[in-house]
């Protein structure tokens, strides 16, 4: 498939052609808007789309509007690849926002890195992502930080003995929340009676299923993307298995209810937003979402609109020059330094720890909310 190339000028006057274009901020969104990955890459580039908005309605950026040039990644490593170089190198955007998958970024973000230019993932979770390099940057909460809180408030409210685990052992992301759920259960001491796996495409998860069921768990753990999360808890249900499952960040998307439907429910996720959040930076993006898409938001959406707007910050902090290289190398600097309050509340950067004794990226500094499914919705957790 072809790449989709959408070119979005956020003003009634580019739109109708006007003089001014050359002042414009140029930031390349790099997502997957085709495709499996689409159920997070539409979301995010509509907070992206609706963060733009605000900031060049308020006069953009010392005078200048941001303008989105919007690439369909696909989910694919490979064209992923060509969507960053395209981006960096054709277009010649200050930054790019994306890749959807974590996958993605680590196959992508290297060519980032080369070019000296920022990669700023709003969903890419798993470790080592900002291990890459000093260019690559996230405000996506690590699923490091994320699971031990989800597995010790699960296994409190279900007094939980033992448990099962199923994950995609072919996909960065899934490996690596298993590889983080593996490391929580043996600190928080907690036998595990069966460990099973597959692969992307799996529709059928009988086979490892009907091997939990025998080792009786009290709870299945699960790292997978939502679409597979969803048939692995309807076949589970039809097998007779009634343990709730603690998922990863992959639960997090409308998906997991249009096929699940209620065979989720109980189920615990974290997730670094919740749209009942009462703080009014978080009310302001969820209504405005509902009335520019005419739907409910969702984690991925909230940062993506966080993520413009912690750039936005940064680019009000320097004095854009028109040389590129510098530009770029003034915004990755300034970056760092950037703390807000946003639809996620507050948020900040810390610094990746150096890797075999080359500098790292930054990563999100943010506490997480502990979700349940009931009757097909992420509800906040109260501890009742």
């Amino acid at each position: 498939m072809s790449i989709l190339r959408h070119t979005l000028l956020w003003t009634a006057a580019l739109l109708a052609g006007a003089a001014g274009g050359a002042a414009d901020i140029k930031i390349g969104l790099a997502e997957a808007l085709t495709g499996g990955a689409a159920q997070y890459g539409v979301p995010i580039r509509n907070g992206f789309q609706l963060a733009a908005d605000e900031i060049n309605a308020k006069g953009g950026i010392q005078g200048s509007k941001i303008l989105l040039v919007i690439e369909d990644e696909q989910g694919k490593k490979e064209e992923v690849i060509n969507v960053f170089k395209k981006l960096i190198f054709q277009d010649k955007v200050l930054m790019i926002f994306g890749p959807t998958l974590s996958n993605s970024m680590f196959a992508a973000g290297p060519v980032a890195n080369a070019a000296k230019v920022v990669a700023f993932g709003t969903s890419n979770t798993a470790n080592g992502i900002t291990d890459i390099g000093p260019y690559i940057f996230r405000n996506s909460v690590m699923e490091s930080d994320v699971l031990p809180v989800t597995v010790a408030t699960a296994v409190k409210h279900y007094k939980i003995k033992k448990v099962a685990v199923i994950y995609g052992n072919d996909d960065a992301f899934t490996k690596s929340g298993y590889d983080v759920f593996k490391k929580v259960l043996a600190d928080q001491k907690i036998p595990v009676t069966a460990t099973e796996t597959y692969v992307k495409g799996d529709v059928d998860f009988k086979a490892q299923l009907t091997k939990i069921k025998a080792t009786d768990p009290d709870a299945i753990v699960c790292s997978a993307l939502a679409e597979e999360a969803a048939n692995i808890m309807l076949q589970a249900r039809s097998l007779g298995i009634k343990a709730p499952f603690i998922g990863g960040n992959g639960f997090n998307s409308p998906k997991l209810f249009e096929i699940s439907k209620q065979a989720g429910d109980g189920t615990f996720v974290g997730s670094p937003w919740s749209n009942t959040n009462p703080d009014p930076a978080n009310v302001h993006f969820v209504g405005a979402y509902k009335q520019k898409f005419g739907s409910e938001p969702n984690q991925f959406a909230a940062q993506a609109y966080d993520a413009l707007h912690i750039a936005a910050a940064a680019l009000k902090s320097i004095k854009l020059t028109g040389r590129l290289e510098a530009d770029r190398q003034a915004l990755r600097d300034a970056l760092p330094k950037v703390s807000i309050n946003g639809a996620t509340g507050p948020f900040k950067f810390r610094p990746a720890a150096p890797k075999d004794g080359k500098p790292g990226g930054y990563d999100a500094d943010q506490k997480p909310f502990i979700y349940i499914l009931q009757q097909g919705k992420f509800n906040l957790y109260t501890g009742k």
